[in-house]
């Protein structure tokens, strides 16, 4: 069956960089293959991410479909993420370590703001290049802290699914389907998020 891409509209009452605006998240992907630089590329814009003090807390573990270690990061996903996921290109996961880079031992508290912010990079990096990208809550933390060796000062926090647009949404479940269909992306307006003064709830 022919491969379907479905096009996203992002209603902006701003204007905002075109890899912002046409970045979303499939949950199915086409077959064509992600390659190692390619990968490299990502973890390179990701890597130039700002962090509290420069510590670069986010630690990654990635893996080439058909790799040993694509394997081992798909088991690390929860049953719903493992009924879509398997058409990722490349699997990873995200950590981040919770203290600081000096003797002292102290919680580093922005460490997960600071892997957001690689994220960030990460996909307008993907976007750039026509690479799609998924992020996942749901995955078993403690399993994928045990199987990948973390120290106890690491906290696995993500999984991220990659792949080019243009997967098949036949592929999926008839709700995951019905997602993957919808034309429009929705944001809360600024006024509902952003306050010149007091918070307004």
């Amino acid at each position: 069956m022919e491969e379907v891409e479905t096009q996203k509209k992002t209603p902006t009452d701003h204007p905002i960089l075109n890899v912002l605006k046409t970045r979303w998240s499939p949950r199915v992907f086409s077959p064509q293959p992600i390659t190692e630089q390619q990968v490299k590329k990502l973890l390179e814009a990701g890597r130039w991410a700002p962090s509290s003090y420069n510590m670069q807390p986010w630690r990654v573990i990635w893996g080439i479909k058909g790799s040993e270690t694509y394997d081992r990061i798909f088991d690390c996903l929860n049953e719903f993420n493992q009924g879509w996921a398997h058409s990722a290109q490349v699997l990873w996961l995200n950590a981040y370590k919770t203290d600081t880079n000096d003797d002292s031992g102290d919680e580093n508290k922005h460490a997960l703001h600071d892997l957001g912010l690689f994220m960030g990079n990460v996909l307008t990096q993907a976007e750039d290049i026509g690479i799609a990208v998924h992020q996942m809550a749901g995955i078993g933390a403690t399993k994928a802290k045990k199987e990948f060796k973390f120290p106890e000062n690491y906290v696995v926090a993500t999984g991220v699914a990659f792949g080019h647009y243009g997967g098949n949404p036949e592929k999926l479940d008839d709700e995951l389907q019905e997602q993957e269909l919808k034309t429009e992306r929705k944001r809360l307006k600024q006024q509902e998020f952003a306050f010149n003064g007091n918070f307004d709830n």
